[in-house]
């Protein structure tokens, strides 16, 4: 029931590492000193060590204008023995994120952030996919899941979750319903597939849902995901599979971003 996100995401990373390693190093670039974009940098470069690929971080000062940031990638961007750029999100307020997240190149985009990667994914002509994304399909390939007879409800629109799995699962499945943190969420009740993204802890509760329904859950609100699997064992419902969190989502998210790295640059 328990879908289990780092033998997932080891299984990925093991194929990863039979692949020719790219001869380029992925660079990630991070503004300030928040301690949850680190923690999830740090999960990054100890992922790339694993499979022998160099990462490097550049640290900018939180201060940081948008000229002088978006120069400084454009900069790493153009090093020919660079093959991945990562803007660690989220970038303080007063940065324009779209404006430096533009300033990666198409073919150095593997978190498929910048207009023109998007632009790519958005009309199916993309070497990949954002990471979010390649995630449910992995989760859904790993469980034998299939989302063309499904009702999938898609919870928070954000721009590295909810967006790009919308825009893939209205290809895919039977119906999507569309959803915000502040919808009705009585509306979760119709849906087989729940995938969860708004970062509120415990927003969904099992009783919410359908009975055989199944929860991917991307959602990270002080280590604990949108879904509350806690009354599990005293609900009578039976939950067919979902995503705890940590050690759900997010190794396999990790391990997906390398994949696109990879694909970039071995061909």
């Amino acid at each position: 029931m328990i879908v289990d996100g780092k033998n997932i995401a080891n299984t990925l990373l093991e194929r990863l590492a039979e692949l020719p390693k790219p001869n380029k190093f992925c660079a990630a670039v991070l503004v300030g000193n928040d301690a949850a974009s680190v923690s999830f940098l740090k999960q990054k470069e100890n992922t790339a060590k694993k499979i022998g690929v160099d990462f490097k971080i550049y640290q900018f000062p939180e201060e940081i204008k948008d000229d002088e940031l978006r120069s400084e990638v454009e900069k790493i961007a153009a090093d020919e023995t660079c093959g991945g750029v990562i803007i660690q999100l989220p970038l303080p307020s007063h940065l324009n994120r779209n404006y430096i997240l533009n300033a990666v190149p198409l073919k150095k985009d593997v978190d498929v952030l910048g207009e023109h990667a998007l632009g790519a994914f958005y009309t199916e002509q993309s070497k990949t996919l954002p990471p979010a994304v390649g995630v449910v399909e992995l989760i859904c390939e790993t469980q034998k899941y299939d989302l063309s007879s499904s009702r999938v409800a898609v919870v928070g629109l954000g721009l590295l979750v909810g967006r790009p799995i919308a825009n893939w699962i209205m290809r895919k499945a039977k119906e999507t319903i569309l959803l915000r943190s502040t919808s009705d969420l009585a509306l979760l009740k119709n849906a087989d597939l729940v995938i969860t993204g708004v970062g509120k802890a415990g927003l969904i509760k099992p009783e919410m849902l359908k009975a055989g329904a199944a929860v991917i859950d991307f959602g990270y609100d002080s280590m604990r995901g949108d879904f509350d699997s806690t009354g599990l064992a005293s609900d009578n419902q039976h939950i067919s599979f979902y995503t705890q969190t940590p050690g759900g989502t997010g190794p396999i998210l990790v391990a997906k971003l390398f994949e696109n790295f990879y694909r970039l640059n071995v061909s």
